[in-house]
């Protein structure tokens, strides 16, 4: 099931052209069952990785455009009476799906963007008293405008903690962008899509994350990141949940490479798309500054 995935991974690059490290770290999201934010300017291929994500491992798929008049009710769903039985009944709104694809999410209301938290953290949401839960997998992915352009207001702290982690996709190189104006035929490259993998065997490689060892060095040198955070004055702390979300992504990431246990590297290469946004939520995605001091400065002897 692993090499489905790599091929997955290669299926996604002949879709998303010259983007590999950020395929194989959204795909390293999804398997360790966390949730993404892409940061960019618009036209840069945020909204197409989503749809092909969702094509590839056979996930529903819902696309909410954020906006400053959309309300929690918009995205959970509501009671609505029925004249006819006399009675409420629950119609379920876009979250109630696969993958979420949030978009602009920064663009609606703080009151919006809250009503995610839940959903994101237990995977069920709360309408009227009542609990309902969410499909498994679920997963978000939030695309978001830098925060200097108009109309945008910035994520809390505690819903940017949500995302285990924050990407930004970036300019293609020359090379990618002439093969992607080249092979222009009036179609979208979506069109191109395949599923490469089902929904159970998706669970099944989730499941193995977990198992995934760490070893007590190892744990060791990551507590040594987190605790520098705690010391550095210019820099928000890492929380204990920061500290077990870098451990599950390196999980992750150890398993894409076909091990059953994670190195330093594994720690060094997700660090900074899982802690930059905690340690500075206004920094921009593509802006690594913090996270990349913390690992230069952090000492390891594995």
């Amino acid at each position: 099931m692993l090499a489905d995935f790599q091929a997955i991974e290669q299926h996604l690059n002949r879709i998303i052209l010259g983007k590999e490290s950020q395929i194989k770290l959204a795909l390293c999201c999804l398997l360790a069952r966390g949730h993404l934010l892409l940061e960019d300017l618009p036209g840069m291929g945020k909204t197409t990785l989503a749809h092909a994500l969702a094509d590839s491992l056979s996930l529903s798929y819902r696309r909410v455009q954020f906006t400053s008049d959309l309300l929690p009710g918009d995205l959970l769903g509501m009671n609505i009476y029925d004249s006819r039985s006399h009675q409420f009944s629950f119609q379920p709104g876009p979250v109630f799906t696969h993958l979420l694809l949030a978009d602009e999410i920064n663009r609606a209301s703080p009151k919006t963007q809250s009503a995610l938290l839940e959903a994101m953290e237990e995977q069920q949401v709360s309408v009227d008293g009542d609990t309902r839960p969410l499909p498994s997998p679920y997963f978000v992915i939030a695309t978001q405008n830098p925060l200097d352009q108009s109309g945008t207001s910035a994520l809390p702290e505690s819903q940017l903690d949500r995302f285990l982690m924050r990407l930004s996709l970036g300019f293609p190189d020359r090379a990618a962008e002439f093969e992607l104006l080249d092979q222009d035929r009036g179609q979208s490259r979506l069109s191109l899509l395949q599923q490469q993998l089902s929904l159970e065997q998706l669970k099944a490689l989730q499941d193995k994350v977990p198992h995934v060892k760490a070893s007590e060095p190892l744990i060791h040198y990551l507590l040594d990141l987190v605790g520098h955070s705690r010391e550095h004055p210019d820099t928000l702390p890492l929380s204990p949940r920061a500290a077990k979300a870098i451990l599950q992504a390196a999980k992750a990431w150890a398993l894409l490479q076909g091990r059953d246990y994670v190195r330093a590297e594994d720690v060094q290469t997700v660090f900074p798309a899982v802690a930059e946004h905690r340690l500075d939520p206004k920094s921009h995605a593509a802006n690594c500054h913090w996270s990349q001091l913390l690992l230069r400065e952090t000492p390891c002897s594995i």
